[in-house]
């Protein structure tokens, strides 16, 4: 029977496996949707479909790079005790380097990368059926440099938090790696003011300026206070005019500027973020058992 392109959607659709897959598995059995079904539930492979309506807000990011590239990525779990397991973690750190190396242009190509064992994808699929969790792969970033500049990375408890930071005007990555931790303990939201928007200036100049009339301020120094309380605004939202972490009395530019540099700029990823967390209720949990 010809196996056609309809017929391989509606199998991914209804067991989560990948299209290679889903047309080995037609072909296998000429055809019969439900019997490749069964196929691929006895090969262990439908069992992550089971899994597409669970909650992975867990896991690691990382970091990798390959030559001038770099690459960020995020890859969840549904528990934290799964990221502590050195398979997941060996998971991770593969994908970042593959897609460093590979620089694919979104999610479909990287999901395409060749592995040792297939593809991203069936790796994933074997890892979701293997822990028994769904493992998803949520987001990267690719990020290139000149030869006279440097990455920085840096991994908080493990990988909860990944920062790839990159400078100009040095190759020492020592300093790139301070500046990615000071992002990781701060987390600054722009590199410099010029890339604050005029909305958002404007915003926060109309609240301040509320804010001080307000208080109660006479209206010839609230101006004043406006620029100075707007200074304050940028330096804690903007990394270079941020005090260096690990030297308060200079900031980042500053800090840069000494080791004869300049921060280009930077990707945070925290795991989770903007992700819903399942709220766990041992109670509950025991009581469903007893029913």
């Amino acid at each position: 029977m010809a196996i056609n392109a309809s017929m391989v959607k509606e199998l991914r659709d209804r067991t989560g496996v990948g299209m290679m897959d889903a047309k080995r598995a037609l072909v296998e059995v000429d055809g019969d949707m439900d019997k490749a079904i069964d196929l691929l539930r006895e090969k262990g492979m439908a069992k992550a479909d089971k899994k597409n309506d669970r909650i992975a807000a867990e896991g690691l990011a990382n970091v990798a790079v390959s030559g001038n590239t770099a690459a960020i990525v995020e890859i969840n779990s549904e528990t934290d005790f799964v990221a502590k397991n050195e398979k997941f973690q060996k998971l991770v750190a593969d994908v970042a380097q593959l897609v460093a190396e590979n620089k694919p242009a979104d999610m479909e190509a990287a999901m395409k990368i060749t592995t040792p064992t297939g593809t991203i994808e069936s790796d994933l699929i074997e890892a979701n059926t293997v822990i028994g969790e769904k493992i998803s792969f949520r987001r990267f970033e690719i990020v290139e440099k000149a030869d006279n500049a440097a990455f920085g990375a840096y991994l908080h408890m493990g990988g909860k938090i990944a920062v790839l930071s990159v400078i100009d005007g040095t190759t020492d990555e020592e300093v790139a790696k301070d500046v990615a931790m000071h992002v990781a303990a701060i987390n600054p939201r722009y590199v410099t003011k010029d890339q604050v928007s005029a909305e958002e200036l404007e915003h926060e100049k109309k609240v301040l300026t509320e804010q001080a009339l307000n208080e109660g301020k006479p209206e010839n120094i609230v101006e004043k206070m406006v620029a100075g309380r707007m200074h304050k605004f940028l330096a804690e939202i903007c990394l270079v005019d941020q005090p260096f972490v690990k030297d308060p009395d200079v900031t980042v530019e500053k800090y840069a500027a000494s080791k004869g540099a300049t921060v280009k700029g930077f990707t945070r990823f925290e795991v989770g973020e903007g992700l819903e967390k399942r709220e766990e209720n041992f109670a509950d949990e025991v009581m469903s058992q007893m029913k």
